[in-house]
């Protein structure tokens, strides 16, 4: 038990987590009803602006110019200092505070946002290249801090219900990447560059007053473990391969699939977000649902990563599809396969977070913030280190069917070396029932 005396996020299963469950309230309180608020707007409106340069940002910068090489490292830089940040972050979380971490976020975010649309006033060359890597670098520390407290509280604040909640809030996520860079193409069209970072950046500064009401202050002492003793752990060590190779297929799928489908079935630029829809709904929607699983079934998680990673290998085997298969490329195919793809994605990456917490309590983690905090740093981490490595996926499709092998083995192993522990355990026990039934007949 940690100082408010919750029982272990996401559980380790068994009797205790059913009993567990079954003491949890069905009925959201006034303050988890008050902590989904405040990560839902977060996510929705973080998202938004995390998405809205896509469409036109490119183009500004080469006005400036930018080279296209130089536009990429300042795209890519993000997720380098969102993975530097995230481990920090998830390692000081208690000494800062999760709650003064992600209003201090939103509200660092929420300015650079803003600044990002007085960017065009900037002299053109070095200076506008070194004042977008500037903004762009704080831009990415500061959704890291946000995001980090943000997982942090939600594990405490539900700690019965961790996967179904964090499931649950892919949907504001995906709508956050959805409706990002039409709104944003829109404003830029109609009012021009400044318009949509303004826009956006003041709708996250406008979530602040409202989540210094409403949002709860948990504390904790500080742990004594670090993230090596974490990463370290064999199964964590699996779990964050399976959390890098799912962000680095989403990375991969963005650029070179958009090409493909406009060379492959001339289809307008427009009509490619279409396309992209079928993965991003079906995840959204399925998130919840595996979500809900993993927390009513526990012993289930594995497997969920096992087969949602095969089941993604094969998906990227038929997008292309793959010369060995022989198939004819069709749009509906490669739209049917995208929404399976969207439900595996679901399937596999939903049940880390609480497989990865519910490890480390096993293996004597203190169960508190402290040990939230280098959860959802590690997650942060390790999906930032896909979005670094996306360029190198040629080998997607074998990557990811070793990993679900060498994953389904890891537990097949597992599950026998604690079937024969539990043997001699067995054997005690019948041997002191028998020598109990024997004295009471003397």
């Amino acid at each position: 038990m940690d100082a408010s005396g919750s029982p272990p996020p996401g559980g380790t299963g068994g009797d205790d987590h059913t009993r567990t469950a079954r003491e949890t309230p069905r009925r959201l309180s006034r303050e988890q009803l008050f902590v989904l608020i405040s990560a839902a707007s977060m996510n929705l409106s973080s998202m938004m602006a995390y998405s809205i340069l896509g469409p036109f940002f490119p183009k500004e910068a080469e006005k400036k110019g930018v080279s296209d090489t130089t536009i990429g490292m300042i795209f890519g830089c993000y997720a380098l200092f969102d993975l530097l940040s995230s481990l920090v972050f998830g390692k000081y979380l208690v000494y800062i505070g999760a709650k003064f971490m992600f209003i201090a976020g939103i509200f660092v975010s929420g300015g650079v946002t803003i600044l990002f649309g007085v960017l065009d006033q900037v002299p053109d060359g070095p200076i506008f290249i070194t004042m977008c890597f500037l903004v762009r670098i704080v831009d990415a520390i500061s959704f890291s801090a946000a995001i980090t407290a943000s997982d942090s509280i939600l594990a405490k604040a539900f700690p019965n219900n961790v996967a179904t909640v964090l499931g649950s809030l892919e949907v504001f996520s995906g709508l956050g990447l959805v409706l990002g860079p039409p709104l944003g193409g829109f404003l830029y069209q109609s009012f021009g560059y400044k318009v949509p970072f303004i826009f956006l950046g003041s709708i996250v500064l406008l979530m602040i007053p409202l989540n210094i009401c409403i949002l709860p202050n948990y504390e904790s002492d500080p742990g004594e473990h670090s993230f090596w003793k974490l990463v370290t752990v064999p199964k964590v060590g699996f779990i964050s391969f399976v959390i890098i190779s799912f962000s680095s297929c989403f990375g991969f799928l963005d650029p070179i699939l958009s090409l493909f489908v406009l060379q492959k079935f001339d289809l307008p630029a427009g009509y490619v977000g279409l396309v992209f829809l079928g993965l991003a709904l079906s995840y959204a929607i399925s998130s919840p649902l595996f979500g809900l699983l993993s927390d009513k079934m526990p012993h289930r998680r594995k497997w969920f990563l096992v087969f949602g990673n095969l089941i993604t290998a094969g998906c990227y085997m038929l997008l292309g599809p793959a010369p060995v298969l022989h198939i004819e490329s069709q749009l509906w195919l490669l739209v049917l396969i995208l929404v399976i793809n969207g439900i595996s994605a679901g399937m596999s990456v939903i049940p880390t977070f609480p497989e990865i917490l519910s490890c480390a309590y096993e293996n004597g983690f203190e169960e508190g913030l402290s040990t939230l905090g280098l959860v959802s740093g590690l997650f942060g981490a390790m999906w930032s280190v896909g979005n670094l490595t996306w360029r190198r996926s040629t080998l997607t499709v074998p990557f990811i069917v070793l990993k679900g092998l060498a994953m389904g083995l890891f537990y097949l192993l597992e599950h026998s070396r604690r079937r024969r522990s539990s043997k001699p355990q067995n054997i005690i026990c019948t041997e002191e029932e028998q020598t109990a039934l024997l004295s009471d007949e003397i």
